[in-house]
């Protein structure tokens, strides 16, 4: 993996180094007890972080609420292996890349139920409120085997408030005011007695905004023929979500949850799904909607039964002043029936059948606007003394596609009990979206491929990590190649542009993790290296992935004295290319981050952030805009 490596690369590394030297200094320390965290996304199954087999990262209630202000992209890119861009704004079109896989080869879910878009392949993340977020589960690397399509990168669960179940009620509210005359609010409550668990919250937000397109752009052409209007481009939204359960008896729970929230967007030039439309002042209207029911039962002491309905919807109605509106929305319903068995004590198997049922509706025009998805999985999870092992195989067969088989194996070894090394390997697909195969959208000479092929990946990785008291460090190396890469490839006589199953990548990279608890003070600090390499340029492109860039460093210190805690960030990212030619370049830039919050009472309490506190100047998307220095300042309380 070629890396090039310079003053900014060496200083991070040299940051993560005295980490590695406390490791042993200071593992005598006595570490503060603390519950440890449970995940579920790793093996589709709840179970301790320190028990997982794979590279997860877990944001949970104590970052989130650091976070006042933020969006759901801000939040998640801190994570290691992250990077995210935004064309002009937290209510703007959102992509994710995790490990340098495109942002539709990374599948979301919102409590377990896909919601990434089936027309474009994205998600609607600028319509999620991390208001009403516990916690975000990243898994890292191909999950096609757990999780099925879209899973080349990895996976993101964001899980919405569930509460304190242990006592008959408790509540909370939030109050903020910030830069760009951004308002937010949320409150909410949960408890449970006589067997039944439940939660509410909601949320609502409104800003000014700033205008989310630039004068020029890089090239130093004006974004005037892109429908760029200088003005502020603001937003508002609102949203709820709940739970609610019953424990009928010893062993048996049935439970429901919700989540459905709103976005009304100003934009300017070409928006998300229609590059052809370039207007000012143009509307997006975005609404994300996740509904499940869940009945879980302990039938024998070895056999849990885990029975799952899922309904999401998301859509777009995208308003111009002038042209008219368009509107689309994409419907997944899915059944999934998980046994698993405890077989021994420390080995698991888990027995999956699923089927989903994809709608889309447009109001372009698709040659076909439905197909199913019917699914058997086995997934095996074990201990034997210090090995740890996780396999998995799926078959996920579509009624336009057929049958697409991915399977994993890892294994980690704890060579003492504070170092571990592990391997791992794992396949992955995205199967084409609806605009690939069936849009036909003569206007603007597009017509979608049907025989198209699923794009294919295979991942290999290995890590070596340290733990021990307050003392973390992590290195995992990767490799991801991915072939049969979808591109549109457009005829110069007749102009019209087709997908095609042309290209092939590699996307191999370094992560660097570490973090050190010095009693009351706690640092934290990350490096990636990444190479995300076109391995098949066709003419006019570039042998680099766009939008990605090949180093990311993050450094972060908290402070807490007393009832006041403080914090600073650091974060430098690498120069970038702006599109596949490679011919524009974004330039590298550093942020600096203040946090702050006090505890006022048991119950009430101030939290301030300041971004960006330099007022860097920055592009994550050609043309577009970021945010400037901004501050907000979030009040809450605490039943």
């Amino acid at each position: 993996m070629s890396i090039p490596f310079s003053r900014r690369t060496l200083a991070a590394a040299l940051s993560l180094f005295p980490l590695a030297v406390m490791a042993q200094s200071h593992s005598s320390n006595a570490a503060v007890p603390s519950l440890q965290d449970i995940v579920v996304t790793p093996s589709r199954s709840p179970e301790p972080l320190s028990d997982v087999v794979g590279d997860v990262t877990v944001i949970g209630p104590a970052q989130l609420a650091n976070s006042p202000g933020e969006s759901i992209a801000q939040i998640i890119g801190q994570a290691p292996g992250v990077q995210f861009t935004t064309s002009g704004g937290p209510q703007t079109q959102t992509s994710l890349f995790l490990r340098g896989a495109n942002s539709s080869q990374t599948l979301v879910l919102i409590d377990g139920m896909r919601v990434t878009e089936l027309l474009s392949g994205g998600t609607r993340l600028e319509a999620i409120d991390p208001a009403m977020v516990e916690r975000i589960e990243i898994l890292r690397g191909a999950a096609s085997s757990l999780y099925g399509s879209d899973a080349i990168g990895g996976v993101i669960n964001i899980i919405t408030k569930k509460g304190e179940q242990d006592r008959p009620l408790s509540a909370w509210a939030n109050v903020g005011y910030g830069t760009y005359e951004t308002f937010k609010s949320s409150m909410g409550l949960s408890g449970a007695s006589e067997g039944w668990d439940y939660s509410f919250s909601t949320s609502a937000a409104n800003s000014k905004g700033f205008d989310v397109m630039r004068r020029n752009f890089a090239n130093n052409t004006s974004t005037d023929s892109w429908g760029h209007s200088p003005d502020k481009d603001g937003y508002y939204s609102h949203g709820w979500a709940g739970t609610l359960g019953y424990k009928w008896a010893q062993g048996h729970h049935i439970g429901l949850v919700a989540y459905n929230s709103y976005l009304h967007a100003d934009s300017d030039g070409a928006a998300d799904n229609f590059p052809y439309a370039t207007e000012n002042n143009v509307r997006n209207l975005v609404r994300q909607q996740a509904y499940g029911i869940t009945s879980t039962d302990q039938i024998t002491r070895i056999w849990e039964s885990v029975l799952k309905f899922g309904w999401t919807r998301d859509s777009l109605d995208y308003r111009r002043p002038t042209e008219g509106s368009f509107v689309h929305s994409s419907l997944k319903r899915s059944w999934s029936w998980q046994n698993n068995l405890q077989i021994l004590p420390d080995h698991r198997i888990s027995i999956l059948a699923e089927r989903q049922e994809q709608r889309v509706n447009s109001d372009f025009s698709y040659d076909k606007n439905e197909r199913n998805v019917n699914t058997a999985a086995l997934i095996y999870k074990g201990r034997l003394d210090r090995f740890h092992t996780q396999a998995s195989i799926r078959n996920d067969n579509y009624t336009d596609h057929g049958n697409q088989v991915t399977g994993s194996l890892g294994l980690d070894v704890d060579i003492t009990d504070a170092w571990q090394v592990g391997v791992a390997g794992g396949t992955g697909f995205r199967v084409p979206t609806f605009a690939d195969l069936y849009q036909d959208y003569p206007a603007a000479f597009y017509k979608g491929n049907p025989n198209l092929k699923p794009e294919k990946s295979r991942n290999v990785e290995a890590h070596i990590q340290y733990q021990n008291g307050g003392t973390a460090v992590r290195l995992t190396a990767y490799q991801n190649r991915v072939r049969d890469l979808i591109a549109n490839v457009s005829d110069p006589i007749t102009w019209m542009t087709t997908p095609q199953n042309i290209s092939e990548a590699t996307l191999r990279g370094l992560t660097l993790t570490g973090s050190q608890r010095f009693g009351n003070t706690t640092l934290r600090a990350s490096a990636d290296f990444l190479d995300p390499r076109n391995d098949d340029p066709q003419p006019k492109e570039g042998s680099q992935l766009p939008l990605r860039a090949r180093q990311v460093f993050h450094l972060g210190v908290e402070q807490r004295i007393q009832a006041l805690k403080l914090g600073a960030e650091y974060q430098y990212t690498g120069n970038r290319y702006a599109a596949l030619d490679n011919k524009v370049t974004l330039g590298g830039f550093s942020l600096f981050n203040l946090t702050a919050s006090y505890d006022i009472t048991k119950s009430l309490g101030v939290q301030v952030r300041w971004n960006n506190v330099l007022n860097k100047d920055y592009v994550l998307v050609d043309g577009y805009n970021t945010p400037g220095s901004n501050v907000f300042v979030n009040l809450s309380w605490r039943m």
